[in-house]
C-alpha cells in the first residue's frame, strides 16, 4: 500500500556561516537590522517537504505517491521523482511560475535562517484528491495554504488517514483554522516550537489534543533529545539517537517523517515508528543535503 504525500517541491540553496548568528545580530538594534553572512560554501539540491519526505520512503522500500507543483524549470525533478521509484501521478507542472525555491543559512550551532520563494507552490489546490483502492494513508505537510486546507478536507472526504504536519506553514492558520484540522487528521506531527504554538492557538494541551477520539497519537519532535508521543493523554519519551557527525540539520524532520510513514504503511504501532524516525534522523544529520542520505535497511533491521 502506498503513502499520498501533499507537500511542497523546491530547489534549496544551502549556505553555511562558519560563525554564529548570535554573534553577528545585536539584540539591542534588533528593530534597525541590517547585517550580512559571509557564506564560503554553497550548495544547491533537490528539496521541499514531499520530496523529502518520499525520498527518506522510498529509501526505507516504502510507496510513495506525491501530490505537489513544480514550475517550468522543474523538469529535472519530475525526472529524479520517476527515477527514485516515485509515483508522479499528482505532480503538476506549472508554466507561468518558477518552482518554490528556499535559501537557507545555517549558522556553526545548526540554527537557520531561511527565505522562501513558494512559486509554483501557490497552484497547489488545484490538483484534487481522488480515492484510490492502493493509498492506505497520507501527510498533509507544508504546502500552499489553500492546497493543505482542501487537501486535508478531501483526504477526510475520502475517508483517508493522514498525518497533519504544518511545519513552517503552522503560523498561516489561526486557532479555528488549525482545531479543523487536528479534527481530520489521525495523527499530528509537530517540532516543539510548533508544539507550543499550536496549543496556544488552539487553547488545547498536547494531552488534551492527543485525547481528541480521532487521533491515535500526538509526535512532538525534540531534536537530539528523541521525542514525546502522547496517545489518550499520556505522554511517553522515545530516547534520541547519537549522530555519528553533525553536519547539516536541513531535512532531518523531513527524513523522521518518511520513517515513520514507512512503519505506519506496515501497520506498526506509533512508538516503534517514531523510534525507526530518530534512527533515520541521525542518519540524516550527519550528511549533508535533504536528499543525499543512505539507508542500509539490513543495518535498521527492515530488510
Amino acid at each position: 500500500m502506498s503513502a499520498l504525500i501533499c507537500g511542497s517541491l523546491a530547489f534549496d540553496t544551502i549556505t553555511v556561516f562558519p560563525g554564529r548568528f548570535a554573534e553577528q545580530i545585536l539584540p539591542d538594534q534588533i528593530h534597525i537590522l541590517n547585517t550580512s553572512f559571509l557564506v564560503p560554501t554553497l550548495r544547491r539540491e533537490f528539496g521541499g517537504c514531499a520530496g523529502n519526505i518520499a525520498y527518506t520512503l522510498k529509501a526505507l522500500g516504502g510507496d510513495a505517491v506525491v501530490m505537489a507543483t513544480l514550475g517550468n524549470d522543474g523538469g529535472g525533478y519530475l525526472e529524479r521523482l520517476g527515477g527514485l521509484g516515485v509515483d508522479t501521478h499528482y505532480v503538476r507542472t506549472v508554466t507561468e511560475s518558477h518552482t518554490a525555491q528556499a535559501i537557507i543559512i545555517t549558522d556553526r550551532d545548526s540554527n537557520q535562517i531561511t527565505a522562501f520563494h513558494p512559486g509554483a507552490m501557490q497552484f497547489a489546490h488545484l490538483t484534487k484528491i481522488e480515492k484510490r483502492a492502493d493509498i492506505a494513508l497520507a501527510i498533509v505537510a507544508p504546502d500552499g495554504r489553500d492546497a493543505m486546507v482542501q487537501h486535508a478536507q478531501q483526504l477526510a472526504d475520502a475517508g483517508i488517514p493522514f498525518m497533519f504536519d504544518p511545519g513552517q506553514g503552522l503560523p498561516m492558520f489561526d486557532g479555528a483554522e488549525l482545531r479543523r484540522f487536528v479534527d481530520q487528521a489521525t495523527w499530528v506531527a509537530v517540532n516543539d516550537y510548533e508544539g507550543r504554538m499550536l496549543c496556544d492557538r488552539t487553547g488545547l494541551s498536547l494531552a488534551e489534543l492527543s485525547s481528541l477520539p480521532n487521533l491515535r497519537g500526538v509526535i512532538v519532535t525534540l531534536g537530539a533529545e528523541g521525542c514525546e508521543l502522547w496517545i489518550d493523554g499520556r505522554r511517553q519519551h522515545v530516547p534520541g539517537v547519537k549522530a555519528q557527525a553533525v553536519l547539516d540539520p536541513t531535512g532531518c524532520g523531513d527524513a523522521f517523517r518518511g520513517a515513520v510513514l514507512y512503519g505506519l504503511e506496515r501497520g506498526w504501532d506509533l512508538a516503534r515508528c517514531v523510534e525507526l524516525g530518530n534512527r533515520v534522523g541521525a542518519i540524516k544529520i550527519a550528511t549533508a543535503g535533504v536528499q543525499n542520505h543512505q539507508l542500509d535497511r539490513a543495518a535498521l533491521g527492515i530488510a
